[in-house]
């Protein structure tokens, strides 16, 4: 049934009927789902059991859509600003009155101070290819707007692993059955990436043993065979560590360094000096413990290492991935299925990003400002020649998801700033803005999604009507589009065009594939070889200049650069002064070793890991998801709480010199001393203190592709008066 057969509407009942869709979450599982419809309304979604990943079950932040799409709280309807910025105050007007006014704003402030004034502020609250990362860069690039650098997730990570074997799809995932040592480093795979962790306990149960490397000690670390707790930012020592100790003892693949590698000879006399003596000391794991790691770890073949986000999350997080990315050519795990490194698989897929990113509509030399640092763009901190005077903000929550928290709402709040958001419900980023335009869910649009978590595309058919008036995206930029008088054929594509231009259907990967096809299956795997068979670099074959794993990368040569992915539009690198072309410890810029003046008033290292129930801050509105994510705590060491007369349940107070906020703190054993935990997500008006983590991050950003760093961020706990 294609989806224009769908009954969506119907005066008469009918019996039910199922449609296929995809989750559109930033996640890298992109579950195939079935959505049951009575009457044109939603009453059942679930995994579909046809889908070898998604294998029929649903995480639980979405098994529960239904509740999001039916919400009583949902926007449904434009709305415009009636009282104070941030009071969340609105009346509801027509889509006529909504586009008009944007338009008119639009207009008049690229008239007064240059089409640069305006900004948009946009990452994946979908992930879908039509609807989702650059579903408006075509508008704002003809616009004329100050391109939005989106480096928040893996652009150091990306960079990095690029550097070192190109844009390598990795291990299949689905080939982690036929692993004999697995490696999850910072990665809470249960909580991020739920359906990777049947084919790890499968190869657990196989005989395989599973490492988590991480400060925290997670749901999959206690499911770990072995849990190795590290402190934050220091991944990079560990790693070079593990090389030092398999290069010195000759546990190397000497056969498959000579054919596929370049730079052995380099990297043999860098390490050397990254003793696990010296890595120890960086780290806090036992010296024994790194022995032990390297050695198993380069005798257990196949062995695959899957690495996470927060791996990039710290100054020398770009050269941690460097190290990382290093390892499975040192020891020849590339060999067969399962061996390897295990990053975004969404290399595989060849989407046609051209078709979205439109850099040709863009004005050379364009204001770049990263997301990373808009509170400090909003408020006059990065000095800028043109003041931004407007912000659209789509797909994004950034007073949840960006740091610098209370110079973001002092921006916000600026009378002459106007802020237009589209959303699902009123955010704590949509309480500031002067138009609010309604948004659909996944259930009521179409769209078409490749993954970063498995080598499946998946198709979402509609399957309801859009309630309200709410508008894909896609419609959205259309009416702005015309109201701002463009007419270039890139804004004049139905939903259906821009599916039929999403991805290169002539590439071999998309053998056997059509749209037709999607919209008939709901998903189909990728034309590669079987994850039975699949060992992409067993002889090399590695998407880099050489075509070798580079240890010493030529690419280096052109200086730290962001990759165009994550820039909107732009296909500009900016290179700048070359870098070392090995891989080499950068220190957290925050910590007791590096910066002992700060840490002695800021002791303890925070870290904001994903939550559990909450997709970034997605969901963090909904009662269901918040039972299960249960009240925001700081997880601290009972010897930290004990020397500040701290209780289990106690209210305090997280606080450096950006910011604070308050939560209860859980005493936890399995938290490092020096270190505290508090999950990221939850909504800062539902919050103790009327703020989040996010107050308290830096806005420094990490060694490569701009990355951000999270992680380096020094604190001091009190009880809260």
């Amino acid at each position: 049934m294609s989806v224009q057969d769908i009954p969506l509407q119907t005066s008469a009942p009918t019996d039910p009927i199922t449609i296929l869709g995809a989750c559109a979450q930033d996640c890298p599982d992109s579950c195939s789902m079935v959505v049951t419809v009575e009457d044109g309304v939603a009453t059942d979604i679930r995994g579909s059991k046809a889908m070898p990943f998604t294998n029929g079950g649903l995480c639980v932040k979405v098994d529960n859509y239904l509740d999001k799409v039916y919400s009583p709280d949902r926007v449904l309807y434009p709305l415009k600003r009636v009282g104070p910025k941030g009071a969340g105050e609105f009346e509801r007007i027509s889509w006529d009155e909504a586009i008009a006014t944007i338009a008119s704003k639009f207009r008049s402030i690229s008239e007064e101070f240059g089409p640069e004034a305006i900004m948009p502020c946009n990452y994946l609250g979908t992930q879908g290819i039509t609807q989702g990362l650059n579903v408006g860069d075509a508008f704002f690039n003809k616009l004329g707007a100050t391109v939005a650098e989106r480096t928040y997730c893996d652009a150091g990570s990306c960079t990095a692993y690029a550097m070192t074997i190109g844009d390598s799809a990795g291990v299949d995932p689905e080939s982690f059955v036929h692993s004999k040592y697995i490696v999850i480093w910072a990665a809470n795979v249960m909580s991020t990436n739920l359906h990777l962790w049947p084919y790890i306990a499968e190869a657990k149960k196989r005989g395989a043993k599973v490492v988590v490397i991480d400060p925290v000690k997670t749901r999959t670390a206690k499911a770990a065979s072995w849990y190795i707790p590290i402190r934050p930012g220091t991944d990079g020592a560990l790693a070079l560590a593990m090389m030092n100790v398999i290069i010195a003892e000759g546990l190397t693949d000497a056969d498959y360094i000579d054919k596929y590698t370049v730079g052995y000879d380099e990297l043999t006399e860098r390490v050397a000096q990254y003793t696990p003596e010296w890595a120890s000391e960086e780290t806090g794991i036992p010296v024994d413990d790194i022995y032990t790691l390297a050695r198993e770890y380069a005798q257990n073949a196949p062995a695959v290492i899957r690495i996470g986000v927060a791996i990039e999350r710290s100054a020398g997080g770009g050269q941690t991935v460097r190290a990382i990315s290093c390892l499975p050519a040192l020891i020849g795990a590339w060999r067969k299925p399962g061996g390897g490194l295990l990053q975004l698989p969404l290399w595989a897929f060849p989407v046609n990003w051209p078709a979205f990113l439109h850099p040709e509509l863009q004005t050379p030399g364009t204001r770049v400002i990263n997301l990373y640092q808009l509170g400090e763009a909003l408020t006059g901190g990065l000095n800028l020649d043109t003041p931004l005077k407007a912000l659209m903000v789509y797909n994004s929550n950034p007073v949840v998801v960006c740091p610098d928290q209370e110079r973001m709402i002092a921006g916000l709040s600026r009378e002459d700033l106007f802020t237009v958001v589209s959303e699902h419900f009123i955010t704590d980023t949509a309480d500031y803005a002067d138009i609010i335009l309604p948004a659909t869910t996944q259930l009521e649009q179409d769209d078409i999604n490749f993954s970063w978590g498995h080598l499946f595309v998946t198709y979402n058919n509609r399957s309801i009507q859009p309630r309200g008036e709410a508008v894909p995206n896609s419609e959205m930029f259309r009416r702005l589009a015309a109201a701002m008088g463009f007419t270039d054929a890139a804004f004049l594509r139905s939903d259906e065009e821009l599916i039929a231009e999403s991805f290169d259907w002539d590439a071999p990967a998309m053998e056997g594939i059509t749209i037709e096809s999607l919209k008939q299956k709901g998903w189909q795997r990728l034309n590669l070889p079987s994850p039975d068979e699949y060992a992409p670099h067993a002889e090399g074959n590695f998407r880099t200049p050489s075509g070798k794993t580079e240890f010493l990368s030529s690419m280096a040569a052109g200086g730290n650069f962001v990759l165009p992915l994550f820039r909107q539009g732009s296909n500009d690198h900016q290179p700048g002064q070359p870098i070392d072309p090995l891989p080499h410890y950068i220190a957290p810029n925050e910590s007791l070793r590096t910066n002992p003046e700060l840490a002695a008033r800021y002791p303890l290292n925070l870290i904001t890991p994903k939550s559990h129930a909450y997709l970034n801050s997605s969901f963090g509105n909904l009662d269901f998801h918040r039972k299960v994510q249960k009240e925001p705590m700081l997880l601290i060491n009972p010897a930290d709480a004990e020397a500040r007369g701290i209780g289990n349940g106690d209210t305090v107070r997280i606080f450096n010199d950006r910011g604070e906020f308050s939560v209860l703190a859980k005493l936890d054993k399995s938290v490092l001393t020096g270190v505290t935990v508090c999950n990221m997500g939850y909504w800062r008006k539902n919050a103790k203190s009327l703020s989040t983590p996010a107050s308290l991050n830096p806005t420094r950003f990490a060694d490569l592709g701009n990355a951000p760093t999270f992680s380096d961020t020094l604190v001091q706990v009190e009880l809260a008066s």
